[in-house]
């Protein structure tokens, strides 16, 4: 059978219009001959998200942005159409996280897949959206208070500065400097006199040597003296001492309750009295010899004869 002209003319025209809508679809992001699905979000602020960027679960590229723009509703809002090329099922209750994929920062949308048994995704299909603070976001959340701190901690120092250089007027100044002098002359007389003890130990070193050495004998001494009062036996020595204490004890208690001849002296009253008797007696007869000495001194060249002894009034001799 001859194809004629007007049928391949026909052919062409249809082959070319079928490329057109292929090429065309294909620069959307939309392949005719695969199982992709679209999909959709709304979100507050896309910044930093551009078509074309990453569409993955777990880390794993499943699709890609195909259109960012506004909706209809006058809200200011963004809808965010997504292109999902993988056969990969998940639940309609699944959600659409903006995410920063990069340090220079790209954005990217992770879907967070739920497996809850509802209906899987289909095309047209809106997911739950959400926004994974970023590292600026980290950063911009952890400086903003070191920030006000750092802030606050200046003007502090300031004020710090500022009544510092109050105090520091042109009298403290010079009472500050007038102490800085007079310790460098401090510091000064302190190494002399450093130095002078240098030289009296240099000079002296051998009177220092014969110093330590009749140390050294005298802790000998010491250690050896240690050595034999620690071998001596103090125990035996006490209990000699100990004895001896107690005969002591036993001798004066019996003094004190009377026995013995010193005892009898001590405790007999009859015997203190007849004492001071004899005293008071023997103190009269010294004053009456010596008031009347003729009484009891005689002399005699030719033999006078003697007189009796007569007891002398004492009380009348004294008067």
């Amino acid at each position: 059978m001859k194809i004629t002209r007007e049928v391949k003319t026909a052919i062409l025209v249809l082959s070319g219009i079928l490329l057109f809508i292929y090429i065309f679809n294909y620069l959307k992001g939309e392949n005719i001959f695969g199982h992709s699905k679209k999909i959709s979000a709304v979100y507050d602020n896309v910044e930093g998200l551009l078509p074309s960027s990453a569409v993955t679960i777990n880390g794993h590229k499943i699709g890609k942005v195909l259109n960012i723009d506004f909706t209809n509703d006058g809200t200011g809002k963004l809808q965010v159409d997504l292109l999902i090329e993988n056969e990969f099922e998940f639940s309609k209750n699944s959600i659409a996280q903006l995410y920063e994929s990069g340090l220079i920062g790209g954005k990217a949308i992770a879907v967070i897949p739920a497996f809850d048994g509802a209906d899987p995704i289909e095309s047209g299909d809106f997911l739950s959206s959400g926004i994974k603070p970023g590292l600026t976001d980290l950063v911009n959340q952890r400086l903003t208070p070191l920030q006000e701190k750092i802030e606050h901690m200046m003007v502090s120092a300031d004020t710090l500065l500022t009544n510092f250089n109050t105090i520091l007027d042109e009298t403290t100044k010079q009472h500050i400097q007038q102490s800085v002098s007079t310790l460098s002359s401090t510091l000064n007389s302190f190494k002399e006199t450093s130095e002078s003890l240098n030289l009296i130990l240099s000079d002296n070193q051998s009177n220092i040597n014969t110093t330590l050495d009749n140390f050294s004998a005298v802790s000998k001494n010491l250690e050896q003296v240690s050595t034999s009062l620690s071998e001596a036996d103090l125990d035996q020595t006490l209990k000699d001492l100990q004895t001896t204490i107690s005969n002591v004890n036993t001798f004066l208690g019996g003094i004190e309750r009377g026995e013995g001849s010193l005892g009898k002296l001590i405790t007999d009253e009859g015997l203190y009295s007849n004492l001071e008797g004899a005293t008071k007696q023997l103190e009269k007869l010294l004053e009456d010899i010596k008031l009347n000495p003729k009484r009891y001194v005689h002399f005699s060249l030719f033999g006078k004869k003697q007189q009796p002894y007569l007891t002398p009034d004492l009380e009348t001799s004294k008067d």
